[in-house]
């Protein structure tokens, strides 16, 4: 057949005469019609490339490390490679050792492993499944669980010990780990994130369906450039984009009318009632848990407390007086504590051993409530929580 001969459909007519420029008589090839087709958005999303592993396929960052698999890797091909445990890296990343893994699939490793650089604060930032990002109480009053938040605590602190310097991070800086929770998809991850969900893929291996898992471990892509500040106008193709007005040609500031200083003023306002506007933080100071120098500072939906630096064996007291609320572990058998105080607070201890009380044990300022856990280096994650939700420890510190 002829197809040259044939009838047009209506389908091909309507892109001709889309793609014809009004009065000039040409064709508009890329379909934009002069309407200033606009593309900061994907200038935003712009990501790095994800960084280059080492001959075993480990990618080290200063807070944590993950492994690239190969063509053909099980989980227990890549534990075999880099010197780990095969249940524990299957376990750590919601996986069995004998499961099969795509080309570029990311695990995260639980702990470092020989060869890598040393962290420089324990463990990766992970946000996605921890503590303050569980269901909030009921508006019917139920009690917030003090369980999860203490079940979760030590992902505060990461899954690994911190070491006294920082090695130098992959160029983009190190990416934020997120932890899949259920219902997640790559979509909505990486919406949350402002990255596009080709980038979340490509760095992470994901199949060509963006299957995620519950408990699987993302590292989110790093923006490649600083945000584009969006443009008022669009601009039309073949006349190039408008040059900001630089700072010198900009209006300058209007005469300041300044009375001497010998001058007595007006009117003076009457000074402010200081007390009444006390907060918890101001009204009611908590003591350090152990003396010793902050090794991680807090940071909201990264580490939502501080590490503190202290001998193994050193005593943990309670910051201020309470209610123990919760005593539990985490999944290597590390002891967590919550303590739960007047007004809605609660601190959590994480790091420690060797527990001096018990779930509904009333505690005094003060008093030693268990010890440091020994570690290399040894320290304390200290939390401050209103309700679910972190705080910055440091205003309530002494």
């Amino acid at each position: 057949m002829n197809l040259s001969r044939g009838p047009v459909t209506g389908l091909t007519a309507m892109l001709l005469l889309s793609a014809c420029v009004g009065g000039g008589g040409g064709l508009d090839w890329d379909l934009r019609g002069g309407a200033g087709f606009d593309t900061s958005d994907a200038a935003r999303a712009a990501t790095n490339p994800r960084p280059n592993a080492d001959s075993r396929g480990v990618i080290s960052y200063p807070g944590y490390q993950v492994a690239v698999a190969r063509r053909g890797d099980t989980v227990a091909t890549v534990a075999g490679r880099i010197g780990m445990d095969a249940a524990e890296l299957a376990r750590y990343n919601a996986l069995r050792p004998s499961d099969a893994l795509r080309d570029g699939e990311v695990l995260a490793l639980p702990g470092r492993v020989a060869g890598g650089a040393a962290p420089a604060a324990p463990g990766g930032a992970v946000t996605g499944g921890v503590i303050g990002s569980g269901t909030p109480p009921s508006a019917s009053g139920g009690a917030i669980d003090v369980t999860t938040i203490a079940g979760n605590a030590i992902d505060r602190a990461g899954s690994t010990t911190p070491a006294p310097a920082a090695p130098k991070a992959p160029a983009g800086g190190e990416p934020v780990r997120h932890k899949v929770q259920r219902g997640e998809t790559a979509y909505t991850i990486a919406r949350a994130y402002n990255v596009s969900a080709k980038a979340l893929a490509d760095w992470n291996g994901l199949g060509s369906d963006l299957a995620v898992r519950e408990g699987q471990f993302l590292i989110i892509p790093t923006a490649a450039s600083a945000p584009i500040a969006p443009q008022d106008v669009a601009t039309v193709p073949g006349q190039g984009s408008p040059t900001p007005t630089p700072p010198s040609a900009k209006k300058p500031l209007p005469d300041e009318k300044t009375a001497p200083a010998a001058e007595k003023a007006k009117e003076t306002p009457a000074s402010p009632d200081m007390g009444s506007q006390r907060t918890g933080a101001t009204a009611t100071k908590l003591v350090m848990p152990v003396a010793g120098k902050i090794i991680r500072t807090y940071q909201k939906k990264k580490n939502d407390g501080i590490d503190i630096s202290a001998a193994a064996g050193t005593a943990v007291k309670a910051a201020d007086a309470g209610t123990v609320a919760a005593v539990t572990k985490d999944t290597t058998g590390t002891p967590i504590v919550v303590i739960r105080h007047a007004g809605d607070l609660l601190t959590v201890y994480a790091g420690v051993d060797q527990l001096k009380v018990a779930k509904g044990d009333k505690v005094a300022r003060g008093q030693a409530i268990a010890v440091v856990r020994s570690g290399n280096p040894a320290f304390l994650h200290f939390e401050v929580r209103r309700g679910v939700d972190s705080v910055d420890p440091m205003p309530y510190l002494q």
